[in-house]
């Protein structure tokens, strides 16, 4: 695991008088401290986390765990910003039009905590650069991909190196926030991306079947009733006919309607997540 080099804050928080740096980094961070535990929050610090699709829910995920003292963060997007992605994602600012959404978020990460290491890659995570990306070891990595095809191989490859993974469904047809979960990706509902994806980890990875059986994995999902746009009002900033445009799309949120307020939320509710299993890891240690 990574760790960067940022002065620990103390576990008093009080840092010492003659460093400035200590003094920056507790009033950034001192209300993390005292919400996690200082033990926590130092764990924090040290860990390195993967956000492999800085979008809609990617973007606010990487935020979140920037603002939490995260140390090292790995952003995975091939995408640049799109003025398209405006109603619900992070970076989507003028001035951003055009930029690849890594550099995009990492210059944001940077005026939240210039400590943060930041490596980004431009790229699209596929199963045949895995273990390029990740296969050094991450505290924690969180799936944020609208492909069914590379969730399902993602989240095949976590389970079989035993890395730690937190899934995201669908966030896009959807109007309140309070209806999202998380629970073990066989139990999820009303989510035809999980859906489809538990389909084939069963088929194509020998996933266990069965009203008991549980994929061990963690699934960030809603159980509200997906609103799916009338053909008229379908985005087209794919080129798609009205007719078709919402078809075409499929299951991401360039097809259905989404706001803000649930893909952002289903970000925080993975980086909360993920930064409670490396606080309990730390507590426990």
């Amino acid at each position: 695991m990574s760790s960067h080099d940022a002065a620990p804050i103390t576990s008093d928080l009080t840092p010492s008088p003659s460093s400035q740096l200590d003094v920056d980094r507790a009033r950034r961070f001192g209300g993390i401290a005292r919400l996690y535990g200082a033990p926590a929050l130092a764990a924090f610090e040290r860990a390195h986390v993967a956000v492999i699709g800085i979008g809609g829910v990617g973007s606010w995920t990487a935020e979140a765990l920037a603002r939490s003292a995260v140390g090292t963060l790995t952003l995975v997007d091939l995408d640049n910003v799109a003025e398209s992605n405006t109603n619900r994602q992070i970076h989507a600012l003028d001035g951003n039009y055009g930029k690849p959404k890594v550099d995009a978020m990492a210059e944001r990460i940077a005026l939240i905590d210039p400590a943060c290491r930041v490596h980004r890659i431009e790229d699209f995570a596929e199963p045949d650069n895995f273990d390029a990306l990740l296969g050094g070891g991450f505290d924690y990595v969180i799936d944020a991909i609208d492909s069914v095809r590379t969730k399902v191989a993602l989240i095949a490859w976590c389970v079989a190196k035993g890395q730690p993974l937190v899934t995201v469904g669908g966030a896009g047809g959807q109007l309140d926030p309070t209806r999202i979960r998380i629970d073990d990706l066989a139990l999820t509902i009303q989510d035809p991306l999980l859906s489809k994806v538990r389909a084939q980890l069963r088929k194509q990875h020998g996933f266990p079947r069965g009203p008991k059986a549980r994929f061990k994995v963690s699934a960030v999902y809603s159980d509200e009733p997906l609103i799916y746009p009338e053909a008229a009002a379908c985005d087209l900033e794919d080129g798609a006919e009205p007719s078709t445009a919402a078809h075409v799309a499929g299951l991401n949120c360039a097809g259905f309607g989404s706001s803000v307020c649930v893909t952002a939320s289903f970000g925080f509710a993975a980086a909360a997540h993920a930064l409670r299993a490396i606080a309990a890891r730390a507590i426990a240690a």
